[in-house]
């Protein structure tokens, strides 16, 4: 499934959910809550209060039906100003209520306000639909202790009723929070798959990579342990010795283009010098400037050119890189007999030499082709 289809599906899931809710709300309020208030109209202390307390219900269901019509979320800002203009109502409305009536029948916001509080808090955290659900039961509660001098039968009717004002809401907003969380987790899972997809690519193609590579080296390197096995080809001899130098050197590079670092470039030119370090060759390395990453194929043409001339140096050697915004050239000069001068193999790697009076200098450039 592509991103673009999980993010619809996400999308689609949340807006189904955001309409159900509102759906049951405006039953609630619009149906039962207000049948309720207009039949109790006369029973209530202050009816223009009950009026003012059902237009703030309304008023929220409405902004979130605006809001799901053009497909946006409530802002922090309006959406804590219409959980208080929610328990401001519903304080109102149990102060006008008649007494001892409190989740009776008059009662018509204690089965109202919450679905509205539950409406606009379903894409939050679970805790806030709770949050605002204990404190809708908790302003009922005190109401009910404060002013109405509660028997034993009306705190089991108000627990009775409790049940399903705080339950119900309470289920819708466990879905949505579980919906979110299945949602998150699928994300998670899918950035997991394609990471480790990734890695297993990255894995399969350095893989071949070296793969190739060995190949290449065997078809050089092999003949030359055959030989100093079968006693063809003697270590004492200087042909010999710069053989083994350049295979040698060719393989540290091998190794270190598995390496991950800032600059491969550089990083393979000094595995490179390092063998000549070895033999006890002076080799100086100098960088300047910056340049583009080149790929696998044009480093090893840029950093043959060092290797073939090191191979043969016999005290003293200097390597530069000279970079630019889209270019790179690697050139060595060092005092060495005649060398032969290697074929690049990637595109847009050229190579030049020169040799005179015992100095070669040998250079390659490459050029980004943009």
């Amino acid at each position: 499934m592509s991103d673009a289809l999980e993010e619809t599906t996400r999308a689609q899931l949340k807006q189904g959910l955001r309409i159900a809710a509102l759906l049951v709300a405006t039953v609630m309020v619009f149906v039962l809550g207000l049948s309720t208030l207009l039949s109790h109209l006369d029973a209530y202390k202050s009816p223009l209060t009950q009026l003012g307390a059902f237009a703030v219900v309304g008023a929220v269901l409405a902004g979130e039906a605006r809001l799901l019509v053009l497909g946006r979320p409530w802002s922090p800002p309006l959406r804590a100003a219409a959980i208080a203009a929610l328990l401001v109502a519903c304080a109102l409305s149990y102060v006008t209520l008649p007494d001892g009536r409190t989740s009776t029948g008059p009662d018509w916001i204690f089965g109202a306000a919450n679905w509205a509080g539950v409406v606009i808090l379903l894409d939050r955290p679970l805790r806030s639909a709770v949050a605002f659900l204990l404190a809708h039961e908790l302003t009922a509660l005190l109401h009910l202790l404060l002013l109405d001098e509660p028997s034993l039968p009306d705190m089991a009717r108000f627990c009775t009723g409790s049940m399903n004002v705080f339950g119900l809401p309470l289920c819708v907003a466990v879905m949505a929070s579980v919906m979110r969380d299945l949602s998150a987790a699928a994300a998670s899972s899918r950035m997991e798959i394609e990471r480790v997809r990734v890695a297993e690519a990255v894995a399969a193609q350095s893989h071949r990579r070296r793969r190739q590579r060995f190949a290449e080296l065997s078809v050089t390197t092999v003949p030359i342990l055959e030989g100093l096995a079968d006693g063809s080809l003697r270590p004492e001899d200087p042909a010999v010795q710069r053989r083994c130098a350049l295979e040698a050197a060719r393989m540290r590079r091998l190794f270190a283009e598995a390496d991950d670092v800032a600059d491969p470039l550089l990083h393979e030119l000094r595995h490179c010098v390092d063998v000549a370090d070895r033999k006890g060759v002076v080799v100086e390395l100098d960088a300047r400037g910056r340049w583009p990453e080149p790929p696998v194929s044009v480093r090893r043409d840029l950093t043959e050119v060092v290797l073939v001339v090191l191979a043969t140096t016999a005290s003293r050697a200097r390597v530069t890189v000279i970079g630019g915004a889209d270019r790179v050239s690697v050139s060595v000069v060092a005092d060495c007999g005649e060398v032969d001068v290697p074929s690049p193999a990637a595109p847009g790697v050229h190579v030049e030499a020169l040799n005179h009076d015992g100095t070669v200098w040998m250079e390659a450039r490459w050029q980004r082709v943009n």
